[in-house]
């Protein structure tokens, strides 16, 4: 994959992707780029104006791209569920599970879980389980990519306290549920071989790309001091997101994906630069962790893969 670019995406002609978060950042240019290569795309967003933008510059940047939008709330479990029925006969090839809060002050779903855990995790947990026999159905080359980020590094999940009701770090929140993304991703590997499927679950992060997701706890927070700091690091440190983006389209569309692949920029190109299999906490490897997670997540959101053998 040494120098590999979006214009290596092979033809997806006749398939269908659904990105989450697909009205700006890394989920945008997913969106765009699988589109420009001839695949449907349905771009989850919580914001229907906002991805009705998103759709109009998609189509003004790949001309005769085929692209939707549908409302997608994943801090809603009510919205996921309705988001899936919505397309509950459609074809499905690729689910990207890319949209993601960050560093956020406390705040809770409307479920009642942690918000990034309850976004970045739990959400895309009932999501992937509502859409899985799509999935199933649509045979090889079918994939669910989750964008994890290499900062879980910074903490494992905690299965006594997945809602941090012991003391909120926002930080350790985040990578919390980053850990979870890749657990969550091992997971469901470990399950897909023991059902004997086609599907494969692989993961990946964009390293250190420019995107709003930065700014968007200072900007909450009214803080503008943080707010130019990360615009700062952004601008001056942070590859574009048109990079960032690049080991997301790989597991989607990669010649050599593998179950639980993880893929990212290299560590020594200080998180820059083309894909590449991506060094992962041990932790995110677990079993015994891997299967509390599940337990916890099916109980949590009352979704369960009932098409795959535990």
């Amino acid at each position: 994959m040494k120098g590999w670019t979006a214009s290596d995406i092979p033809d997806q002609t006749g398939r269908t992707a659904v990105v989450t978060g697909a009205n700006s950042g890394l989920g945008f240019v997913t969106a765009r780029e699988l589109a420009r290569r001839g695949a449907r795309v349905v771009l989850g967003c919580r914001s229907e104006k906002r991805g009705d933008e998103a759709a109009e510059r998609i189509r003004a940047q790949a001309p005769g791209a085929r692209v939707e939008v549908a409302p997608l709330d994943l801090a809603d479990l009510t919205s996921v569920r309705a988001f899936a029925a919505g397309h509950k006969g459609d074809r499905l090839d690729l689910l990207i599970n890319n949209a993601g809060v960050m560093a956020l002050p406390h705040r809770r779903t409307a479920d009642g879980f942690e918000m990034q855990f309850g976004v970045n995790h739990l959400g895309h947990f009932a999501l992937t389980g509502l859409l899985l026999p799509r999935l199933l159905e649509a045979g090889p080359g079918a994939r669910v990519v989750t964008v994890s980020s290499f900062m879980h590094m910074l903490g494992t999940v905690d299965p006594r306290d997945l809602n941090m009701e012991r003391g909120y770090r926002r930080w350790v929140a985040y990578a919390r549920s980053k850990s979870a993304n890749l657990l969550f991703t091992h997971e469901l590997a470990h399950r897909l071989r023991a059902a004997g499927v086609r599907l494969v679950a692989a993961a990946a992060h964009p390293g250190y790309a420019a995107t709003n997701l930065m700014s968007a706890a200072p900007k909450m927070e009214g803080h503008r001091g943080k707010e130019r700091f990360m615009e700062i690091g952004n601008r001056y440190f942070a590859q574009t997101p048109e990079q960032g983006t690049l080991p997301v389209l790989y597991a989607a569309t990669g010649p050599d994906v593998r179950q639980d692949d993880f893929f990212g920029p290299p560590l020594q190109g200080l998180l820059r630069g083309s894909p590449i299999r991506s060094a992962r906490a041990k932790w995110t490897l677990s079993d015994t962790a891997g299967r509390g997670l599940w337990a916890a997540s099916e109980r949590l959101t009352g979704v369960r893969y009932e098409a795959l053998v535990s």
